[in-house]
């Protein structure tokens, strides 16, 4: 094939490529327009339906263009646990709404701490009495934390009551890890920091276990309080003791069995409670038989805006892995959230602040990034509450500190105030299939932390010194914030995951509370009447077209890890792969070639993100 044959295909494919994309971004826009339309049930006399296949989350992952490109769609929805909490405190001084209705077919759950929330809301409800029913093909835990609410349980024929408990088993790699001759370096502070564990160890240490069981028991003990104290006539001991004998006794009738033992009322298929809940709301006999009158979810907070009148309380909410750089939201990227904050502090958007904080931590660096924003606020006469959702450990916990009062649940995990890296290398596996590594040295740092030969003394001392340092500042950091002794912090510290309810009695914060709470204290500290304030979400704006330039290549990068550890390792894994990248080069290129094998610019070939993933698919597969 000639040159400008070659030429011509490579345009003719760039220009169907365009083509293709430009219709993808069209018909999504047409989608979203058309989906954005009015809603014919948004909002009619009758029943507010929750119809709740999907999670209950604190933010929803911002939707990823490369889903709808690739054809794969996240199974469910995400439902913001404020959405739930606000259209339930309306439905309960709403007239028109004469009760609530749970499908919880299809349901996923949520942290036990935002059903807790949506508990709160559902209670609400019932005191303004309004009955509220529930339907399931079957309840779980998370399912039957919020159907113990309703008035009246309801299940199919075919259905039944299986509760759990927290706990399970998850997977420990190190006998995969010997197997492939891989290194694990392990540089940690903390003795409960057991995050790494299934990569150190074959099963869980005592240590870990002890802590561990002690969480699960708690949570599992404030469910089983809370169940308790809504179904009173429910056997529940029993029924969660033996499951199996519960149901021999009803002849095998797992949801006979649930009902006899008052986990729930009637027994019922979708239609047969459709037409319940019709005769009771009204229905429409165009529509069936089944059918009742209701608003929906969406179309319900549609009708009945947020108001925005008073003074704002700026609410950040940093949810999901703390992550360098810029990420959507669901992930809580340290650039982003520290300039949100700034830009509304800087264009006095808001009088007080509230930091919602849902995650289990990430990057100390982008934790530090988001405290330090928050910290600038406050230097400015701004207020700041933490608010803790499902969990705020770590990183998490780390950003929470930024709070002149810290709100938690009972049901909040927390604390986990330890440090730890992990660096892989491949000195045992790389032999084996003839790969070796040589080179010249400057310092006792060159070509350190080595891929193919190991980490040496000298670099283990440094890099352990560095998670040694982090963690002396995150307990001097919390010793400061909570005014605790530091040798105190220590000894909570260590790694270790709390319950809300024993952080409190520990110190690590300071009331119970929602988030709802944090608003109304935190417009308290400006001096603000609760009553008038109204909360102000600080989210980065993102849109379809916006996702789809980013995954073509033609918005702004990213911003990879900013630490000089994860640089420094980054670094090194980029000069030895890219070793890789010039073999390939080489024996692919042309016979005669002129190469200089020490000019970086050659050797630069690959991020430090995923790394050693990027060798192991190519010499395991």
């Amino acid at each position: 094939m000639t040159l400008p044959q070659r030429a011509w295909r490579i345009l003719v494919a760039v220009k169907d490529a365009l083509a293709l994309l430009f219709l993808l971004i069209f018909f999504g826009v047409l989608y979203m327009f058309l989906a954005g339309g009015p809603d014919p049930e948004a909002h009619r006399n009758g029943a507010l339906l929750l119809d709740l296949s999907g999670v209950v989350v604190e933010q929803p992952e911002a939707a990823d263009p490369r889903a709808l490109l690739t054809g794969q769609v996240p199974v469910g929805t995400q439902f913001r646990v404020r959405d739930l909490v606000r259209a339930l405190d309306l439905a309960a001084k709403d007239d028109a709404i004469k009760t609530v209705v749970l499908d919880l077919n299809g349901f996923w759950g949520g942290s036990q701490a935002a059903l807790d929330e949506i508990g709160d809301a559902l209670a609400r409800v019932r005191l303004a009495k309004k009955p509220i029913y529930a339907h399931a093909m079957g309840y779980s835990d998370d399912a039957y934390l919020l159907a113990a609410h309703a008035t009246e349980v309801w299940i199919d024929p075919m259905g039944a009551a299986m509760f759990t408990g927290p706990g399970g088993t998850r997977p420990y790699f190190k006998g995969l890890i010997d197997r492939l001759g891989v290194t694990t370096n392990i540089y940690r502070v903390g003795k409960y920091k057991s995050f790494i564990e299934p990569y150190t160890l074959s099963q869980q240490s005592p240590d870990a276990k002890q802590a561990e069981q002690a969480l699960v028991d708690s949570l599992w003990q404030n469910w089983q309080d809370d169940v308790a104290r809504l179904r009173p006539s429910a056997k529940l001991a029993g029924f969660i003791a033996d499951p199996a004998a519960r149901a021999a006794e009803s002849g095998g009738d797992m949801a006979r069995a649930a009902v006899t033992n008052g986990i729930a009322d009637k027994i019922g298929d979708r239609a047969s409670f459709g037409k319940h809940i019709a005769s009771l709301v009204g229905g429409d006999q165009d529509k069936g038989a089944t059918y009742f009158r209701h608003s929906t979810l969406a179309g319900y907070l549609d009708a009945n805006p947020v108001s925005t009148s008073g003074d704002a309380v700026g609410v950040v909410t940093v949810a999901g892995s703390i992550v360098d750089g810029h990420a959507p939201t669901g992930t809580a990227g340290g650039a982003t959230i520290s300039e949100l904050v700034d830009q509304a502090v800087a264009k006095g958007r808001v009088k007080a602040l509230v930091v919602r904080v849902d995650s289990g931590g990430g990057s100390a660096f982008a934790s530090e990034e988001i405290r330090l924003a928050l910290e600038r606020a406050k230097a400015k006469g701004i207020p700041v509450v933490a608010s803790m959702a499902g969990a705020a450990a770590s990183g998490g916990y780390w950003v929470a500190l930024a709070g002149d009062r810290i709100y938690a649940q009972p049901t909040t995990v927390t604390g986990s105030i330890g440090v730890f890296a992990v660096i892989p290398s491949l000195e045992k596996a790389a032999p084996r299939i003839g790969v070796t590594g040589d080179g010249v040295r400057t310092t006792p740092l060159s070509g350190q932390p080595d891929l193919l030969l190991g980490i040496n003394e000298q670099t283990g001392r440094v890099l352990q010194a560095g998670v040694e340092d982090i963690y002396r500042r995150f307990l001097q950091l919390t010793s400061k914030q909570r005014k605790m002794p530091i040798n105190q912090v220590n000894e909570i510290a260590q790694g270790r995951v709390w319950d809300g309810g024993t952080a409190r009695q520990l110190g690590l914060v300071d009331a119970f509370g929602t988030i709802d709470d944090a608003i109304a204290e935190a417009a308290r500290r400006a001096k603000i009447d609760p009553k008038r304030a109204h909360r102000l979400d600080l989210e980065p704006q993102s849109d379809f077209l916006s996702g789809i330039l980013s995954y073509i290549g033609l918005a702004a990068p990213e911003t990879g890890s900013r630490d000089i550890f994860s640089q420094f390792v980054a670094r090194q894994q980029a000069l030895t792969l890219g070793g890789i990248a010039d073999a390939g080069e080489v024996l692919t290129g042309p016979a005669i070639q002129a190469r200089c094998i020490e000019c970086p610019s050659t050797r630069m070939k690959f991020s430090g993100k995923g790394a050693l993933n990027t060798f192991l698919d190519k010499v395991f597969s």
